[in-house]
């Protein structure tokens, strides 16, 4: 018997799931209109983790491994653009 099976953990789970999902909508705001381009790559950065706890948060409702995969994978590919994004703004002689 899994966590996810006991009880109503799925139903929690995917709960926890719909607040993350309007809570990363909300933060997509910030990506269109972020007054400054730190702003917005906060934003990206913030809506890329909350996707990641997203996927986390399936796979335990699921009980499906593979989502935690995915996730893994989705997180050094956010990682990896924030420093990307990071070096380009540096370069162009801003601070980010």
């Amino acid at each position: 018997m899994t966590l996810a099976s006991q009880g109503g953990f799925e139903t929690l789970f995917l709960g926890f799931v719909a607040a993350f999902v309007l809570a990363s909508t909300l933060t997509l705001y910030r990506v269109a209109r972020g007054p400054t381009p730190h702003d917005r790559v906060i934003a990206v950065n913030a809506t890329g983790t909350t996707t990641v706890l997203v996927l986390a948060l399936v796979a335990a409702a699921f009980d499906q491994p593979g989502f935690l995969d995915v996730a893994i994978v989705y997180a050094l590919l956010n990682f990896l653009v924030s420093i990307a994004i990071s070096k380009f703004t540096v370069e162009r002689g801003g601070v980010l």
